[in-house]
């Protein structure tokens, strides 16, 4: 693999599901599907990532109908390889989904187990199309600063091993300052990582920016909305984000 320089755009969106609970206070797994088909997949992503898609407790479950995801959305389910999913009954790591459009491939893919008090991990995908290739972290990061600091350590240790590629972490960072906060500063992350914020909770009435796309060096995220219906603001707590992210500079090119 060789380096070349290539400008390209991804249309990425987020969503915490809140594992299907809706503002009715009912698990109504058929309207977040719904809310899906409805809602997202006309603005046509190339990449879809869910929090909150398993159930809450071990052997943290899924429970969406992934096929309908798929056949909705045009994207395809990215964890078919166990690796990639905490248990034998879970449908992603610790309530983490991807989908991602068949025209990208999964050319490399990790997990990462974050620290804290409650199991929170992150889901790792190298992704390549012709001459363009990223990477994609797509976590959901504690409730609590000290432990976003250090989760936000961990994923910068992995990316200084990793091989150097244009990259973008986005899901539920939990993260209420438009600013970003510590634990997205460059002295933790070692690269600057930045995006709007666009408040996305309490879906009813959205005013804090907890869920973001966020890119590193050689991207910018670019039109960034969140997403708000009368069928989004039903079927979650989170309203959904979602971003154009253009990469211009260094990508890999196959040999």
């Amino acid at each position: 693999m060789g380096l070349v320089n290539s400008t390209f755009s991804v249309k990425m969106a987020t969503w915490n599901i809140h594992r299907g609970r809706g503002r009715d206070g009912r698990i109504d797994p058929d309207r977040t599907a719904r809310a899906i088909e409805g809602d997202l997949a006309p603005r046509a992503p190339d990449l879809l990532t869910l929090q909150e898609a398993d159930t809450e407790c071990p052997p943290h479950a899924g429970f969406l109908d992934i096929a309908r995801i798929e056949s909705a959305t045009g994207l395809r389910y990215a964890h078919g390889n166990k690796r990639l999913r905490w248990g034998p009954e879970s449908h992603g790591f610790l309530g983490t989904i991807v989908f991602v459009a068949p025209s990208w491939t999964v050319r490399a893919f990790d997990v990462i187990d974050l620290p804290g008090h409650c199991h929170r991990g992150a889901v790792v995908l190298d992704l390549e199309q012709d001459n363009a290739a990223f990477r994609v972290i797509a976590t959901h990061l504690s409730l609590t600063q000290l432990l976003r600091i250090v989760q936000m350590r961990t994923i910068a240790q992995y990316l200084r091993r990793a091989e150097a590629l244009p990259t973008v972490i986005l899901g539920d960072l939990n993260e209420w300052r438009p600013w970003g906060g510590a634990a997205f500063s460059r002295t933790v992350t070692e690269q600057t990582f930045a995006g709007p914020a666009r408040a996305t909770f309490p879906a009813s009435r959205p005013i804090l920016p907890l869920d973001r796309i966020l890119g590193g060096p050689s991207t910018k995220v670019l039109n960034t909305e969140a997403i708000t219906t009368p069928r989004i603001r039903a079927t979650s707590d989170h309203l959904p984000l979602f971003a154009t992210v253009r990469f211009d500079g260094p990508s890999v090119a196959k040999e």
